[in-house]
C-alpha cells in the first residue's frame, strides 16, 4: 500500500546526482532534499537515538525501581495465589489487546516509514483511520473482554468465594485495555516522527506515580480488584501527558477524516499488525498461561520471580532498539537498503553484547538475587534459570527482525510464519507440562521449539528485503554464538556453588550489588574483544563517541 505523496518527490528518486549535470531544482525540492540528507545522516540519527534512548532509560529505570520494590509488596499483600492470579490475568488481557485492532502500531510504523515524504494533512488522515479503526473494532474488544471476564475463574479452577474478586478484577483490566488504545494514539504519533525524545523525565515520574498508586492499594487491603483500579488511574494520566506533548512538539498532530478507501488500506495494514500483535502476544504471554491453567498457579508465581531479572534484558534492547527503528523506517522509505543493512548489523551486535553479558551474569547471580528478594524457595534450579535466559535470547533476536520487516510494511509473509510458529510452540508446551509432566522446563522446552522456525525465516526474510546474504549472515554469529555458550554454560555450574556459600557476596544486598557490578564490567569487557572483530569494534566506538557528543550538546535543551 502507497500513500499518496507530492509528485514532486515522486518524480525521480533521491540521489545525490540531483541538481548535477547543469539541471536547476526548485528551492522547495532543494530544501525538502537536504533536510532528507541531513535527518538521515549518521550524526543526526544517532544524536535522535540516543535521546530517545536516554529518554526510554530513564523510564524504564523507574519501572525497575517501581517493580524491585512493589513486586515483594505484592506478593506479601495479595498473596502467592492471587499474585499468581494478577499475573494470569495480565496475560490474558495481553490476548485481548488484538481484538482492537492495533491500529496505533500501524500509525507509528506508517510515520516512521513516511515521515519525510507525507505531508502534514496527510499525517493527520493516518491520526483520523486510527481512531475510525479503534471504533470499528470497540465491540470486538467489549464481547472478547466479557468472554475473558467470565470464564477466568472458571480457566484458574479457583474457589466460588473467589469467582466475583477475579471476575470484577478483569473487567478493570478490560476498561484499561480500551483506555491504553486510545490513549497510545499521540505516544505513537510522537514515536513515529522520531520525537519520543521529547517526554525525557515526565514519563519516568508517571511511572514512580503509577508504582505508588499500587502500593497505596495495597496499603489499603483494597485487593485484587484495587491494584487494577491503580492501573487504571496511572493510564488516563500517561494518556493526557502524552497528548499534551505530541500537541507541543508535532504541530501536525491533529485529526482529519480520510476517505473510505484510504481507511480501507489503513485498515488491511492494520490487520497485519494486529495478528501480529496476536502472534506477539502468543509469543510471550502464553508461558505463564500454560503453566497457569495446565500445572499450578504457585507454579506462575516461582517461574515469573524467576523470569524478572532475565526480562529486564528484553527491556533495556527494547530501549535501544526502539529508539533507532523510526530512523531506520526513513532509511527503508528513502530506499537507501545498504544503509539499513549497516543499522541493521549494528543492532544485532549490541543485542548479542547486550544479552551475553546480562545472561551470563543472571545465571551467575540471580539465585542469590532472589533468596535475599523475595526467598530461596522461589528459585526453580539452575537449569531452569538457564533455559529462562537462552528463551529470552532467543525470543529477543527474533523480536529485532520482526521490528526491521515491519518498517518494510510487508508483513504477510512474517505473520503467516509467526502463527504457524506460536501454535507448535503452545501445542508443544501443553504437551510437555500437561502429558509428560515437565513443569517450567517443559514449557520452556515447548516454547523454544516451536520458536526455532522463526530463528531460520526471519533473517532470511529480512536479508530478502534489505540485501544481506545468507552467506553474510551465517559468518557473523559464528564467533559470538560460541562466546555467549562458553560464558553461559560456565557460569551455571559457578552459580549453583556462589548462591550456596553463604558468603557476605551472597547474603547481603551491598556484597550482591558489589558482585554484580564487577561481574557486569569484567564481562562487558571481555564479550567485547572475545566477540567482535576489529572492524566492529571501531564501529562501536565510533557510535558509543558520537552518543556521548550528542548527549552532552542536545541533552539541556531537549529537556527543555
Amino acid at each position: 500500500m502507497n500513500e499518496p505523496v507530492d509528485s514532486q518527490l515522486t518524480s525521480s528518486p533521491i540521489d545525490v546526482s540531483l541538481g548535477t549535470a547543469g539541471k536547476e531544482i526548485d528551492q522547495p525540492r532543494r530544501s525538502i532534499l537536504n533536510r532528507i540528507r541531513m535527518l538521515f545522516s549518521d550524526s543526526s540519527l544517532t544524536k535522535k537515538a540516543s535521546l530517545n534512548a536516554l529518554a526510554s532509560g530513564l523510564e524504564y529505570a523507574a519501572r525497575l525501581l517501581v517493580g524491585f520494590f512493589v513486586t515483594p509488596v505484592l506478593v506479601a499483600g495479595l498473596g502467592d495465589y492471587y499474585y499468581g492470579v494478577n499475573q494470569v490475568l495480565s496475560r490474558l488481557m495481553g490476548y485481548l489487546q488484538p481484538a482492537s485492532g492495533r491500529p496505533t502500531q500501524a500509525l507509528k510504523m506508517k510515520l516512521a516509514n513516511q515521515q519525510l515524504v507525507a505531508v502534514d494533512d496527510e499525517k493527520r488522515k493516518f491520526v483520523g483511520s486510527t481512531l475510525v479503526i479503534l471504533g470499528y473494532f470497540l465491540p470486538l474488544t467489549v464481547i472478547a473482554g466479557s468472554f475473558i471476564t467470565w470464564f477466568a475463574p472458571i480457566w484458574l479452577k479457583a474457589t466460588p468465594e473467589s469467582y466475583t474478586t477475579i471476575r470484577m478484577a478483569s473487567g478493570v483490566l478490560v476498561l484499561n485495555m480500551i483506555l491504553f488504545n486510545l490513549g497510545n494514539v499521540p505516544r505513537s504519533a510522537l514515536e513515529g516522527e522520531n520525537l519520543g525524545y521529547k517526554r525525557m523525565g515526565i514519563s519516568a515520574l508517571l511511572v514512580l506515580v503509577g508504582g505508588g498508586l499500587i502500593w497505596l492499594s495495597v496499603t489499603l487491603k483494597t485487593g485484587l480488584v484495587g491494584v487494577t483500579v491503580a492501573a487504571v488511574i496511572s493510564t488516563l494520566i500517561s494518556g493526557v501527558f502524552y497528548l499534551l506533548v505530541v500537541r507541543n512538539y508535532a504541530p501536525w498532530f491533529g485529526i482529519r477524516w480520510a476517505s473510505r478507501q484510504d481507511n480501507r488500506e489503513f485498515l488491511i495494514l492494520s490487520i497485519w499488525f494486529m495478528l501480529w500483535n496476536l502472534i506477539n502476544t502468543l509469543m510471550t504471554a502464553s508461558d505463564v498461561v500454560v503453566l497457569g491453567l495446565f500445572n499450578s498457579v504457585q507454579s506462575v508465581t516461582n517461574y515469573t520471580l524467576t523470569k524478572y531479572a532475565p526480562e529486564t534484558t528484553i527491556s533495556i534492547i527494547a530501549i535501544a532498539v526502539f529508539s533507532i527503528l523510526p530512523g531506520l523506517g526513513g532509511i527503508i522509505g528513502s530506499g537507501d537498503m545498504l544503509k539499513a543493512a549497516k543499522v541493521r548489523s549494528e543492532i544485532m551486535s549490541f543485542t548479542w553484547w547486550i544479552l551475553t553479558v546480562f545472561g551470563a551474569t543472571i545465571l551467575l547471580w540471580n539465585q542469590s538475587f532472589l533468596g535475599l528478594w523475595v526467598g530461596d524457595e522461589h528459585f526453580p534450579g539452575g537449569f531452569t534459570n538457564l533455559l529462562i535466559v537462552l528463551m529470552v535470547s532467543q525470543f529477543v533476536i527474533i523480536r529485532n527482525d520482526a521490528n526491521v520487516i515491519d518498517l518494510t510494511l510487508k508483513l504477510k509473509q512474517k505473520v503467516i510464519l509467526g502463527l504457524v510458529s506460536v501454535t507448535l510452540s503452545i501445542g508443544l508446551a501443553i504437551l510437555f507440562v500437561s502429558g509428560l509432566q515437565m513443569g517450567i522446563p517443559g514449557v520452556i522446552a515447548g516454547i523454544m521449539s516451536g520458536r526455532a522456525i522463526l530463528s531460520v525465516a526471519y533473517p532470511l526474510i529480512v536479508g530478502k528485503l534489505i540485501k544481506i546474504s545468507v552467506l553474510q549472515q551465517v559468518k557473523s554469529v559464528l564467533r559470538p554464538i560460541a562466546v555467549t555458550l562458553v560464558l553461559f554454560f560456565g557460569f551455571l555450574l559457578i552459580g549453583d556453588k556462589l548462591a550456596n556459600s553463604n558468603s557476605y557476596l551472597t547474603s547481603s544486598w551491598v556484597g550482591l550489588i558489589i558482585s554484580v557490578g564487577f561481574t557486569f564490567l569484567c564481562l562487558m569487557v571481555l564479550t567485547f574483544y572475545a566477540g567482535f572483530t576489529q572492524k566492529q569494534r571501531s564501529s562501536i566506538r565510533h557510535r558509543l563517541s558520537a552518543i556521548i557528543a550528542s548527549k552532552t550538546t542536545k541533552v539541556a535543551s531537549s529537556v527543555k
